[in-house]
């Protein structure tokens, strides 16, 4: 028997309860009779003794294993044997009822029971030295590969590291590899970065302000708060910046959940330490890389329910229940530096109180997300949205989608917005008194613009005006010119004359040649209004692609 022990270096280690369960113990019938919700508890050692005093040899998480004989015979004495135990924070108390005892006494269950110390008794003979050998196998078994593990978590963040890792992927790999939820926010306490495991972004964000107001902030990794969240700062140039929140798994209606090992501490350390290098070598703030990410999940209707969508837009301090959404599309112009164009407009927006998102959906595009009260007048807020956009931006065309009563219609107002933009050619003159294009804008000349890559609207335009347009183009002439004035004037031969400056004559005369290489008659109103069509759809593939549009 020993009265040592040398403990290896920390891991996760079997509970009691796992210790029981194997063979060379499972043989002795063992019993647990006092301590039963404690059987979780790690074991670190395993600690045989015939003293009075065995405390005094422990140093906490030792599973004790006894014969019983030098148990005190005073109740008395028993609590303080067993007050000694749980002080030094044993695992549990094994006894044999071989020798001294054939059942537990009654002082000894009692004290164990008010102490919360787990108490196991063996009905039969027990090899307490096999017991040692066996279980201190399958501690320094699980020491090994904890040591295995962490090492794996050092190269896993050493290599996002060197190859540049931003701090979703960062968060990604945080996440898998300790099964649970990790998230990213700032100083004020705005979620960035969410990265749920074995849940949802809803359960994890909601009402994340004030659930994170109310965890204090630590100088290192440690478990703080109501929630018992794992936190650890990630700095930036020598200062705090932010910080990294590993959540527990909460079973329903038993908060806080299970705690955190050893290795969860070693994965939000080197997670914290990734972060604050990467926060170092990205240039773009994660402020705006956590609304871009947002704002295109949004778009493309990515989120995994309305629920985790308006918990993340909630978590970046907009609001996300009993408001009003409006898409903006700001079109940059092709000298226009976009993601300077970027971080000035939230800079702008964010000193006026707007509450908005604001992020680059594609290289030279910008997309706001505006979020208002009910009651208060749209149009009047995007006028002034949209003049901010085009001080910030000078020559960006702005293109709305109508208001969205509910985030979860948010992706139909950009598509709006974005079908406003298809239709608008760069430099299109803005309505009187508006900084903004919407929907009712859109024409005939407008639709068209929008539809110029389809084919069957080139086909279109290629049957009615081909011949024309070939005939232009090999004897010089510009026949084009007097229908789209024929036309104009809505058949009028002496307007389209006036307006030419030409005699009724030529006009006349030029009509002629104009139906006879058309096959067309253009006294019919049908026919006109065909032509019209055809030249306006001309018109339109003949104009430069819009810089924010699919042709870029």
């Amino acid at each position: 028997m020993s009265e040592n022990r040398q403990p290896g270096p920390a891991g996760r280690s079997p509970s009691v309860a796992d210790v029981l369960a194997l063979p060379v113990l499972a043989g002795g019938d063992p019993r647990v009779v006092a301590g039963e919700e404690h059987v979780d508890r790690p074991v670190r050692w395993v600690h045989i003794t015939e003293l009075t005093d065995p405390a005094s040899f422990l140093k906490g998480g030792e599973l004790v294993l006894t014969t019983g004989m030098p148990l005190p015979e005073d109740a008395a004495g028993v609590r303080r044997y067993v007050d000694e135990l749980a002080a030094v924070g044993a695992a549990a108390l094994v006894i044999e009822l071989v020798r001294r005892y054939h059942r537990p006494p009654d002082a000894l269950v009692r004290a164990c029971r008010a102490r919360g110390l787990p108490l196991v008794t063996l009905a039969r003979d027990v090899n307490f030295l096999e017991v040692t050998q066996v279980v201190h196998t399958l501690i320094l078994g699980h020491q090994a590969e904890a040591m295995r593990r962490t090492q794996g978590v050092h190269e896993a963040f050493t290599a996002l590291t060197l190859r540049g890792a931003g701090p979703e992927e960062v968060l990604r790999a945080a996440a898998g590899m300790s099964g649970r939820t990790v998230v990213l926010e700032n100083l004020v306490h705005r979620a960035l970065v969410c990265e749920p495991s074995g849940g949802t972004a809803r359960a994890a964000l909601t009402d994340w302000e004030r659930r994170s107001r109310t965890t204090p902030a630590t100088d290192r990794a440690e478990v703080t708060g109501p929630e018992g969240w794992l936190t650890a700062p990630v700095e930036y140039q020598g200062e705090r910046w932010g910080r990294v929140v590993m959540l527990p798994v909460v079973p329903p209606a038993v908060p806080p959940g299970p705690g955190f090992g050893p290795e969860d501490v070693t994965v939000l350390e080197r997670t914290a330490m990734a972060l604050t290098i990467a926060r170092l070598t990205r240039p773009t703030p994660w402020e705006r890389t956590a609304h871009r990410n947002v704002l295109r999940d949004l778009v493309e209707q990515r989120h995994r329910s309305p629920g985790d969508a308006r918990a993340r837009v909630a978590a970046l301090g907009l609001p996300a229940d009993d408001a009003r959404f409006v898409a903006v599309l700001a079109d940059l112009p092709a000298q226009e530096d976009a993601g300077a164009a970027e971080v000035r407009l939230a800079e702008e927006l964010g000193a006026t109180g707007t509450q908005v998102l604001v992020g680059l959906l594609s290289p030279a595009r910008l997309g706001v997300l505006l979020a208002l009260r009910p009651s208060r007048p749209w149009r009047q807020a995007v006028e002034r949205l949209g003049r901010t956009v085009l001080d910030t931006a000078p020559g960006a065309t702005v293109c709305v989608g109508s208001p969205a009563r509910d985030l979860a219609d948010v992706a139909r107002s950009f598509l709006e917005a974005v079908r406003v933009a298809e239709a608008t050619e760069p430099g299109l003159p803005l309505p009187s008194g508006r900084s903004f294009h919407e929907r009712a804008d859109i024409g005939l000349r407008r639709l068209l613009f929008a539809l110029r890559d389809d084919l069957r609207v080139q086909d279109y335009a290629e049957r009615q005006l081909g011949p024309l347009l070939d005939h232009d183009a090999r004897h010089g002439t510009d026949l084009v010119t007097t229908l789209r004035g024929y036309l104009d004037a809505a058949g009028n031969k002496t307007v389209a004359a006036r307006s030419s400056g030409l005699s009724r004559e030529t006009v006349y005369q030029r009509l002629r040649t104009i139906e006879r290489l058309l096959g067309r008659d253009l006294e019919s109103g049908e026919q006109r209004t065909e032509l019209h069509v055809a030249l306006h759809a001309v018109d339109a593939l003949r104009a430069r692609p819009h810089p924010g549009g699919r042709d870029r």
